[in-house]
Order: C-alpha cells, then structure tokens, then sequence
C-alpha cells in the first residue's frame, strides 16, 4: 500500500488531475475491474453505500491487487468509524459534511497517531500486516494516508478559511448535490449559485495549496471543471456506470 499512496500524492503534488468512480455495489470485482480500467482511485462508500467493514476489507484488497488507491468514504466523524477504515488497510479516508475548523480538526486527530493526531492503537490489524509489521514502520506509513475533508454545506462554505488553515489533510473535496440543497436549488449542480460557491472554495484552496476535487456524473460537467484547477475528480457510480453501459447496448440493439 506505501507505493500507491506514495504514487497518488506524488501525482497531487505534481499538480496532476487523478480520476476515480464512487462504489456502493459492495462487490470487489467491481472495484478490480475499475483498477484495470486504469482508475487512479476508488472511492469505497460507507456513507450512503450497504457495504459491511467485513466485506469492504475485500474491496481494499481488490483495489490494492491493481495498484489502484482505495479510499473509504466513512459513515460518520466519530473515531471509530475512521480508525476502523484505515486498520482494514484503506489508503486514504474521505470524511463527509466537514462544517468547520473544529471539525476538521478532529477528524484529522482521529486518523493520524502521535505526534499528528490520538487514533487509537492496535497493531494486530490488516494495516499493519497482522502485526508483522515494525511498529515504527507502520505508525509512520499510517500518518502518511490520504485524509480527505468533503465540504459540502454553506455552513462550510463560510467556514472555509478557517477550514483551510487546519495542517495535515490532503484533498478538499466539495460535494455539489448537498450543496446545490444548502443553497435552494437541490440536485442543480450547475445552477450559478453553486458555481459560484464552488468557484469560491477552489480559489482559496488554491491560495492554501491544498488540493481539491468533486463529483462529476456527465462529461459536461467535467468539461466545465477540468480548467479550474481541479485534481481530484470521482466520476459517477459503479451501479450508475454499469446501469448507463446496459442501456446504451439495449439502444443500441434497439436501432
């Protein structure tokens, strides 16, 4: 896992775009095959997918057998919930609805050991190879895992600088269907109110050279993105991907 995560912040820092679905089928030859579609990343969703942390363990195997970065999208901010996430072996956690400073602060405390942060220590887990790994060797890889904060609120967009001056975090990933709600317009993603706020929340990220990234479910929706600055850019659904292949072959059929 240190070589992918080394690989993905390498590409951040080089100012490259990295590309990666959301996944809530649950099952890992899904996550693998996106791997050898040539994904940089998967985003594997406890939030709103059914995935269990048993099974979600072999989705980060799936991912890991194709090079590809899994990140866990948590359910909750609570410790348990992101410490569970990065002992079954996650390259990365991805925390939803990040309001402000103090929450980011937390979060990030939950995810990094001392001297970073307080996560709680057990070794006899997958990250840590079951213990077999040098004690040393594993706290200082897992304060080297991607910690992504998602905002995704006008709470955090009037929060943002403070957000923006908490240490440790990788990416900032701006959520525009929760946002597009916050703002009146729910599910109008490129209403120029959230463009607006968006467009904000990149200019000063950008200022704080802190990566950022969203959610994009068309190519029209990339193509307005992909000069803003953006680097981080989680393309649709598997279930949506594999639903929009199905139909497109019955069209096809049906021509």
């Amino acid at each position: 896992m240190k070589r992918i995560v080394d690989n993905f912040r390498k590409k951040l820092l080089d100012g490259e775009a990295v590309y990666g679905p959301f996944m809530k089928s649950g099952d890992p030859a899904f996550v693998e095959t996106s791997g050898y579609a040539g994904f940089d990343f998967a985003i594997l969703d406890m939030e709103h997918g059914p995935v269990s942390l048993e099974t979600m363990q072999n989705n980060v195997r799936a991912a890991q057998i194709t090079g590809m970065m899994p990140i866990i999208r948590v359910r909750d901010h609570s410790p348990e919930s992101i410490s569970q996430a990065l002992d079954i072996g996650a390259g990365g956690v991805q925390i939803p609805q990040i309001r402000n400073a103090e929450d980011a602060r937390c979060v990030i405390e939950a995810a990094k050991f001392q001297p970073l942060g307080d996560r709680g220590v057990c070794r006899f887990v997958r990250a840590a190879n079951y213990s077999s790994m040098d004690r040393n060797e594993y706290f200082r890889q897992s304060n080297e895992r991607i910690v992504v904060l998602q905002v995704e609120g006008q709470e955090a967009i009037e929060n943002i600088d403070s957000i923006l001056e908490v240490k440790n975090f990788d990416i900032l990933f701006i959520g525009p269907y929760d946002l597009s709600q916050s703002l009146g317009v729910p599910g109008d993603i490129t209403n120029s109110k959230v463009i607006r706020q968006m467009e904000l929340v990149v200019r000063k990220a950008r200022e704080h050279n802190v990566a950022t990234g969203t959610f994009i479910d068309t190519i029209a929706n990339y193509n307005l993105w992909k000069s803003s600055g953006l680097q981080y850019f989680s393309y649709s659904v598997d279930v949506g991907i594999y639903y929009e292949a199905c139909r497109n072959i019955l069209n096809e059929f049906k021509k």
